[in-house]
């Protein structure tokens, strides 16, 4: 355990200084990019915006049900079962039939192996409950339907805030699931948080549809609102275009009007839809709709057939550049809505940050005075090990580009608890070894040696607490398994190689003297 060889010390020369080096590069400004890497200080250091948003359901529920209305009828018909009266309301579908089909309609859909109504045999219920009163059969969501239809719903926002949020270019966001309905967005330095708001709220729904002649009342129409004025329009319900079929959308300047535009190209079949639609259409109004508002509302003088277009609307750069970003990153399955928010100002994250180090270096002051006292040289040989430690977490945090937390403030603290209680043990033990054995050497290798099952033991068992922490704990939870996780291993580097070292170093040069420690 005393052996160390030349090369093993040029490998721990070399790991120290260079993690070193690394974690001096989050005090230091140097301008080199090996050393472009920071440690991220999360929301309760840095400050910056938390917002849990809800997902509104009920347009998904309804625009399925809708769905599902022409594949039940089509679905019906083969099998020539006539029905009647099929309607949507109160999200649940209705219809009629006649006696002779009521026992038929029965089997179809509540059939284990129904075609139409999917069946789950892990929970024993179908998708769709159907109910019956008098010649009225009514399909609504069933309890375990529902959780799987806002499951998938919850996925797919999910994806789409953190495209909305890459997009933007905040730093280590934490975006995280919350029942099977929420949302959770954590945004640390973010310095516009109005911003993130106006995009999280939308929708972003695109369409494009034809403005109608028709009268009000017509059957397949319905009456718009402009995005930036009163002014109102009568546009078609039957969608040209929608907005899953963009490739991309950026805001360019149009040099012929000196304004802004949001430029967009489409995929094959889209462009094959927009040309085909504006070779028809020449002269009539193209209504660019976006939730629900008119965005623009152009006369079409010609064919379109690249696939390309543009979008204006009296933007500002800011307003075309969001745009061009909710149109890149895709429209949400569903409305969110914004149930909590709160702001942590940069003075209140400085604030914890000074709480933090206040916390540390006082722990870590008690804890070099405590070795000391009890330890003397090898106090100093231990509390050296303990600086280097330290440097060696925060190199490989950096490396990695952690996000430090508050818990993983707490964390770094409760490393060095666990570095002092090893160097403890080993200490302790070589106390009691040197009762029984004269020679110093052979004295400090068997209270290594003895010592090494009990740390290991206690690193490992702390270890596998915080993974668990890691893979079922959220935010600042994993903030702490984290830095606690990668201190354990740097502990036992520091301990074993080397506080060993320089321990190793003196006892061979002090080897005849009596009473060491």
């Amino acid at each position: 355990m005393l052996y160390f060889s030349k090369l093993r010390i040029i490998f721990i020369s070399l790991i120290s200084i260079f993690l070193i080096l690394i974690a001096l590069s989050n005090i230091l400004k140097i301008d080199n990019r090996f050393f472009d890497k920071r440690i991220n200080l999360g929301l309760d250091l840095q400050g910056g915006s938390y917002l849990l948003l809800e997902i509104d359901n009920t347009p998904v529920i309804d625009q399925k049900l809708q769905n599902l209305t022409i594949t039940i009828k089509n679905f019906l018909k083969e099998k020539n079962i006539k029905i009647n009266n099929l309607k949507l309301s109160d999200q649940a579908l209705s219809f009629t039939v006649e006696n002779d089909f009521k026992e038929e309609i029965t089997k179809i859909f509540t059939n284990e192996d129904s075609q139409i109504n999917p069946y789950y045999p892990r929970f024993k219920s179908h998708e769709l409950d159907l109910l019956e009163e008098e010649n009225t059969f009514i399909l609504r969501y069933s309890k375990q339907g529902l959780v799987k239809l806002k499951t998938s719903s919850q996925d797919q926002a999910l994806e789409i805030i953190r495209r909305r949020i890459d997009e933007i270019g905040t730093n280590e966001p934490n975006i995280l699931k919350r029942g099977n309905d929420r949302i959770l967005v954590e945004l640390p330095g973010l310095d516009d948080p109005q911003r993130i708001k106006s995009l999280l709220g939308k929708t972003a729904n695109l369409t494009f549809r034809f403005i109608s002649n028709e009268k009000e009342d017509s059957f397949g129409v319905e009456k718009l609102s402009y995005e930036n004025s009163q002014d109102e329009d009568l546009v078609s319900k039957r969608i040209i275009l929608s907005g899953d079929n963009l490739l991309d959308a950026q805001p360019r300047m149009n040099n012929q009007t000196n304004e802004t535009v949001v430029s967009f190209s489409l995929d094959r079949v889209g462009a094959k839809r927009f040309g085909k639609a504006t070779s028809s259409g020449i002269g009539k109004q193209l209504a660019i709709v976006l939730d629900g508002k008119i965005i623009s509302a152009p006369v079409i003088r010609e064919t379109i057939a690249s696939g390309s277009g543009q979008i204006s609307g009296g933007f500002t750069f800011q307003s075309a550049t969001d745009l061009a970003l909710l149109l890149r990153s895709g429209a949400l399955p569903a409305p969110l809505e914004i149930i909590e928010e709160r702001t942590v100002g940069p003075d209140l994250g400085q604030d914890s940050i000074d709480a933090g180090i206040i916390a540390l270096i006082v722990g870590f002051l008690l804890v070099i005075i405590f070795i000391l006292i009890k330890y003397k040289t090898f106090g100093i040989i231990t509390n050296i090990a303990l600086i280097i430690n330290l440097f060696l977490l925060i190199g490989i945090l950096t490396i990695f580009e952690a996000t430090l937390t508050l818990p993983g403030v707490a964390g770094i603290i409760l490393t060095v608890g666990m570095a002092v209680d090893a160097n403890v043990l080993i200490f302790e033990r070589i106390k009691e070894e040197l009762k029984n054995e004269k020679n110093n050497l052979i004295a400090f290798d068997s209270g290594y040696t003895k010592s090494r099952t009990a740390i290991l033991d206690a690193n490992i068992t702390t270890l596998i607490a915080a993974i668990i922490l890691f893979f079922m704990g959220s935010g600042p939870i994993k903030g702490f398994s984290v830095t606690l996780g990668v201190g354990i291993f740097t502990t036992l580097f520091s301990v074993y190689f080397i506080a060993r070292l320089l321990t190793v170093i003196y006892v061979l040069r002090n080897k005849e003297k009596q009473g060491l420690i």
